[in-house]
Formats: structure tokens, C-alpha cells, sequence
């Protein structure tokens, strides 16, 4: 089996892609582009031993599949042999997402979760876009939690100690992150690697999956230590490039 690491899945020795999971992402559109690129970097370094792509434009599938040739891109999530899918990075075209997998939902489609669809739902907001939920900023562990537990979602709120809530669970709270981490795509490529963990650690309850979303939480801050050791400023490319030596 592979080395062990701190954040990712061990992988078995008989190990297929398959087996190690199959993540779905939708993101990035004509205005946004890169957040494609971006969430789908993050999806490849979390673990999950396949990648799909929903493409909502030739130009964003050509753009993905030119920078990761180890990505399909599909044209339908429903169908398919998916245990994740992330959606909302870059703002894509509203699709119809199958309600028994779990998802991870970002930026503005944090508006679309539904309660009623499978209990491992992850939505990870920034402070500004609490507002898709119709929520405003208080405390930030209360308006955190009172999210989880209204929402029966696993609420990641970004900032300073990023905070990972889950219904009716104790909130778990990263030290590690720091200011490199507030840079345009750093969220992007944060959602890719939530749903690629959660494909590749099959969470079988909500407890299990709020610690493999704070795994995940975990090891993109470590990613951004490391790209401030090598760059200054650190952009995201920066971010996306360490996340393949934290794990080592």
C-alpha cells in the first residue's frame, strides 16, 4: 500500500481507480475560467483515484483537459460511477445534481443545498457569502453552528481559523491556516480536494465526514505554509503546486 499519510487515504494494494474513488466536478464558466482549472487541481491531489469533469462549454473542457490529461470530462453527473461531486467554483451553469452522493457545494450555489437530499452535504462559504443562505455574521462559531444544525449540513466557513461545523457536533477549528491562504482560487482549489477526500475516504456518517472535510481543511492550510516558504507573494498556482509535497 502506498506510504501513509496524515490527510489522505491509505491505498490498498490492490487499488484501482475505481476503488479509490471517483470524484465530480462542476465549476468554472466563460467569465470564470480559471476556477475550473483551479477546483479541478485541488480534486487531483485529494486522494480520489478519478476525476470527472462536467464541462458547461467546449472552451472550459478544452482548458481542463489541456492542463490535466488524466481528466475525463463528462456530460452528465447521473449515470456515472461518482462517490462526490463539487459544484459551484467559478460560478457554472446550474445543473441537476443526483441526490444520493455527496456534495460539496461553493460560492453561489451554496443557495441550492437541499435539505432533504443525502445528510452529507458540505457548503463552504467565506464570510461574504453567507448571504446566498440568507444568513448574516454574528459570532462566527455560533453563526457557524446554527448553520450546520438548521441546514442539517457540514458548514465550512473560510477566514481566519476556519471553522468546520457539522448538526449537532462539537465545531472543529484549523490553527494552522494563516493570511497566505486569502488569495484569489485558494477557496477553488479548497472545494476540489473536500470532494475528492470525501470520494476517496467513503464517510459513512456525519461525524466521520466533518473530520475528513476538516482533513481536507487541514491540508490545503499546510499547503499554503509550504507555498510561503517558497513564494512571496503566494498565489494560488503556488497553493495547487504544494498540495502534491504536504502529504509526503
Amino acid at each position: 500500500m502506498f506510504t501513509k499519510s496524515k490527510y489522505l487515504a491509505v491505498v490498498p494494494s490492490n487499488a484501482n481507480k475505481y476503488t479509490r474513488g471517483v470524484v465530480g466536478v462542476c465549476a468554472g464558466s466563460e467569465k470564470f475560467p480559471g476556477a475550473a482549472v483551479l477546483c479541478v487541481g485541488g480534486a487531483r491531489r485529494g486522494g480520489a483515484g478519478y476525476v470527472k469533469f462536467f464541462a458547461g462549454s467546449k472552451s472550459l473542457s478544452k482548458l481542463v483537459t489541456n492542463n490535466f490529461p488524466d481528466v475525463v470530462t463528462i456530460d452528465d453527473f447521473h449515470d456515472q460511477k461518482i462517490d462526490a461531486i463539487v459544484v459551484g467554483p467559478g460560478n457554472p451553469k446550474p445543473i441537476d445534481i443526483p441526490t444520493e452522493i455527496p456534495l460539496v457545494l461553493d460560492s453561489s450555489s451554496i443557495a441550492f443545498v437541499d435539505v432533504k437530499r443525502n445528510p452529507i452535504t458540505v457548503l463552504t462559504p467565506h464570510e461574504g457569502e453567507l448571504k446566498y443562505l440568507g444568513y448574516t455574521l454574528k459570532s462566527r462559531n455560533e453563526t457557524a453552528q446554527r448553520i450546520a444544525n438548521e441546514l442539517g449540513a457540514i458548514l465550512v466557513l473560510k477566514g481566519e481559523a476556519s471553522i468546520v461545523a457539522a448538526p449537532n457536533l462539537s465545531p472543529l477549528i484549523d490553527e494552522l491556516g494563516g493570511v497566505e491562504l486569502s488569495t484569489a482560487g485558494s477557496g477553488d482549489l479548497l472545494a476540489g480536494l473536500i470532494g475528492s477526500m470525501l470520494a476517496s475516504w467513503k464517510p459513512k456518517s456525519i461525524a466521520e465526514a466533518q473530520k475528513v472535510v476538516f482533513k481536507a481543511v487541514q491540508m490545503h492550510s499546510a499547503a499554503g505554509k509550504l507555498a510561503r516558504k517558497r513564494n512571496n507573494p503566494v498565489v494560488a498556482t503556488d497553493i495547487l503546486e504544494a498540495l502534491g509535497q504536504v502529504s509526503l
